[in-house]
């Protein structure tokens, strides 16, 4: 399965018969909710993330196409600091692309680097500063969620993104939409002939 939150991001695939697409709409919430009820419903083999998304402190280029090995939401105090949890209690803050299909994508020579899933897109160079210095390299609006449904449910899956800006002070983002999809439709391209070379090797 592909899946997307807005179709405008998948404006470059030409389809695939043995590939469903799903478009959940915007934000972790949505994204959560779409791919729950999708992989519920139905076993796939892997779970594709696909979108654009923004690059901390220049981890990648405008235009690029990255993996991300890694997601994580932030369940923390504004400051970044932990919460105060009761003895027991836990937070499940952190969600894995499969690294089979992450370390293949790295063989073909694309980045693979650790996202963080917000619900407000940053704007300034101060949470842009505090992101970068938390160790998180790519900013997007779903990754988080897709990868933990799948997580939760077994399902394999992997979060790929193009670059579309810098996170930071909009003004000084470089905002390129197009440039983003270019990117994305690199590495999805990539991924998609991978597979289909596995698929066939193993049928032999």
């Amino acid at each position: 399965m592909l899946t997307c939150a807005v179709g405008r991001e998948l404006s470059w695939w030409t389809g695939d018969p043995h590939v469903d697409v799903l478009v959940s709409g915007i934000g972790p919430v949505e994204a959560a909710c779409a791919v729950a009820a999708a992989i519920s419903a139905k076993r796939y083999d892997l779970v594709v993330d696909a979108g654009i998304a923004g690059a901390i402190a220049d981890c990648a280029a405008i235009g690029a196409g990255v993996a991300v090995a890694d997601d994580r939401l932030e369940l923390t105090l504004e400051d970044g600091r932990s919460l105060a949890l009761p003895a027991g209690s836990s937070i499940d803050d952190r969600a894995e692309s499969d690294p089979r299909w992450t370390a293949a994508l790295q063989s073909l020579g694309f980045a693979a680097l650790r996202g963080v899933t917000v619900c407000r897109v940053t704007s300034s160079d101060a949470t842009a500063k505090r992101l970068a210095e938390a160790g998180f390299q790519i900013e997007s609006m779903e990754g988080f969620a897709v990868l933990r449904a799948c997580n939760r449910s077994g399902v394999p899956a992997i979060q790929i993104r193009g670059i579309s800006n810098r996170v930071g002070e909009r003004e000084r983002s470089g905002w390129n939409f197009q440039a983003g999809l270019d990117g994305l439709a690199r590495i999805a391209t990539a991924l998609f002939k991978r597979i289909a070379a596995e698929d066939t090797a193993s049928c032999h």
